[in-house]
């Protein structure tokens, strides 16, 4: 493993459907050089900002990659969260800048639009989580905060400034 951290800029979604729901991703690659095992923890669509991208377009790419919802850019909140996370992948470690955007009223098959060959590999399946779901978890979620964060976006659209999360 390098010595300095790669710096990595991500863009996200909350995804809320008409009832509340979250749509989540499940994490099973723990190092791209194993096969995937049982879902680690559980996490929002998005990805890495291209360059010359906007935080924006780069969130309404991946969730278009990720789950083939295509979203207008402008209908996204935000952003309502940022975070930060250090911590390897394989023999890299990342410097991982994330920022959360919420698109709100989603009603959606997901179907993966464009997966990248480690996306393919790790074979991520897709769940909608109620509230009470989520406080139940057993698995962990990112933002770890996850079931309680939610709970902010519940009372209508995000007007404050984005909110730290761990």
């Amino acid at each position: 493993m390098t010595d300095r951290p790669v710096l990595r800029t991500t863009a996200r979604v909350v995804v809320l459907d008409p009832a509340g729901r979250v749509l989540l991703l499940g994490a099973r690659l723990p190092d791209p050089s194993l096969p995937p095992g049982e879902v680690l923890f559980w996490y929002t669509p998005g990805g890495g900002v291209e360059d010359g991208e906007t935080l924006h377009a780069a969130a309404v790419r991946e969730l278009a990659e990720e789950t083939g919802l295509d979203a207008d850019p402008s209908a996204l909140e935000g952003p309502v969260w940022l975070r930060r996370h250090v911590g390897p992948f394989g023999d890299q470690c990342y410097d991982t800048r994330e920022t959360y955007f919420v698109l709100r009223d989603v009603v959606h098959e997901v179907v993966p639009g464009a997966l990248t060959e480690l996306e393919l590999l790790a074979d991520e399946p897709h769940r909608w989580w109620t509230t009470e779901e989520l406080a139940a978890g057993t698995v962990g979620f990112v933002p770890q905060e996850l079931p309680a964060l939610l709970g902010q976006l519940a009372t209508g659209p995000w007007t404050g400034p984005p909110r730290v999360v761990g």
